[in-house]
């Protein structure tokens, strides 16, 4: 039959235990039948002093005198703790998403949570505070920093970080200019093969970045001109280009066209679906016979392309239409112009609609050349657009625009010095608080 009987924990008084930790002897309660063990124990442990509750000698009145000032107390601290948290909202102070890169004001907050642990649980200030647990417990750690003078924490809390020495033998590498040949992901791999330093490529990366090592790579690059080439007429000096737009059906087609130096103005311009050298020559001939300018030949300037460099150009430069200069060949400046043309064209106009067939396209840059040259101010000409600078029918205009933009300004001023609001009417109670609230 199984023992069914349960054992009666014993207890004793509190002052018994004290006389034991007093006297020391634990066989003076043996006539009192506590068993030897038991003082022994009482001896060995550290126990905590028994508080007594002073309430217990109050009397009833005295009890509720106590009680209605604890209360009181409590809901004044309750209208503190609401008035603060909501200035804390107000001024955003939470610290989701923020740094507190000073290291005293991240030992205050430590300290006034540790004052709370014993009223309010961790979990609740953490919430108050709006700072997550992963970030409470990494400012605990970082308090208990490394007593060594080159090492920023303590290496025995993270033994598999690099050591000074590894860090050093990476820098040497990274700054050498015996090794500014090689990328830094595959020094890497060379500082494994020669038993320097072995460490990811990820690691060389993020140590060269966050402690500004530069690679020995300073590039010599040749002397660039400063300033191109400028016409000081129309019809002095023209650029042409040929550029590639491709369809939808993966089609080519190939748009030329010549730009006037001086005003910017497309002089002439032709969409083809087939690479001819034809196709630059008929431009040339239709940009000349609408030059307004006669006196001498106009200089065009062109790429070495076959486009431009072919008998039928040669030809035309022997009938002394024109002369041509090739860029970067004959002069050190490129032919950026035009170039800077085709990519305003391209991506202001022509890929935001649906180019289809070769007819698409030409009915397209014949819209976009059209509004080009008559109805787009160029920033360079003070609001004049290419056609006025080329036949000298804008001169008025930058300072027509002048005139017009210190009008408006006066018209800005009284407009808005007119607008007024009850806050604003003088002598008004809002406007005085305003005022000072300013």
């Amino acid at each position: 039959m199984p023992y069914s009987q349960t054992r009666r924990q014993q207890t004793c008084d509190h002052r018994l235990r004290d006389l034991v930790r007093t006297t020391g002897d634990p066989d003076i309660l043996a006539e009192l039948g506590v068993p030897r063990s038991t003082t022994l124990g009482w001896r060995r442990r550290n126990y905590q002093p028994v508080v007594t509750a002073d309430v217990l000698d109050m009397d009833h009145i005295q009890l509720q005198a106590e009680v209605l000032r604890l209360r009181q107390r409590s809901r004044m601290l309750a209208a503190i703790v609401r008035l603060l948290l909501a200035l804390v909202r107000a001024l955003g102070g939470r610290l989701n998403g923020r740094r507190l890169p000073e290291g005293p004001a991240k030992a205050g907050l430590l300290r006034a949570i540790e004052r709370t642990e014993n009223i309010l649980p961790l979990r609740g200030a953490l919430r108050v505070l709006g700072m997550s647990a992963s970030r409470y417990h990494r400012w605990r750690q970082a308090q208990h920093t490394c007593g060594l003078d080159d090492q920023p924490t303590c290496p025995r809390l993270t033994p598999t970080r690099l050591t000074a020495a590894e860090i050093l033998a990476m820098k040497q590498m990274v700054e050498s200019p015996e090794y500014r040949h090689v990328p830094t992901g595959r020094l890497a791999i060379l500082a494994q093969r020669l038993g320097k330093v072995f460490a990811a490529p990820a690691t060389w990366y993020k140590l060269a970045r966050s402690r500004g090592w530069r690679r020995p790579r300073t590039r010599v690059h040749p002397a660039a001109p400063k300033d191109g080439v400028r016409a000081s007429a129309p019809d002095q000096m023209g650029h042409v280009d040929t550029t590639i737009i491709k369809l939808l059906d993966g089609a080519r087609v190939y748009l030329h066209a010549i730009i006037d130096n001086y005003s910017r103005k497309i002089l002439a311009w032709s969409v083809a679906e087939k690479f001819e050298f034809a196709t630059t020559v008929a431009i040339l001939r239709h940009a000349a016979r609408g030059a307004i300018s006669a006196e001498d030949a106009p200089t065009l300037v062109a790429d070495a392309g076959v486009e431009n460099v072919n008998a039928g150009v040669d030809e035309l430069l022997l009938s002394g239409v024109l002369s041509r200069v090739l860029a970067l060949r004959d002069v050190s400046f490129s032919n950026s112009l035009i170039e800077a043309w085709w990519r305003t064209l391209k991506h202001q106009w022509l890929y935001l609609n649906t180019l289809d067939s070769v007819e698409t396209v030409r009915r397209l840059v014949a819209f976009y050349v059209a509004a080009h040259n008559t109805d787009i101010p160029h920033s360079a000409f003070r609001g004049q657009t290419p056609d006025e600078m080329y036949y000298s029918r804008g001169q008025d205009i930058p300072e027509k625009l002048e005139a017009a933009k210190v009008r408006a300004r006066a018209a800005r001023l009284m407009a808005n010095r007119a607008t007024s609001c009850s806050a604003c009417l003088p002598g008004s109670d809002t406007s005085a608080g305003a005022l000072a609230a300013a």
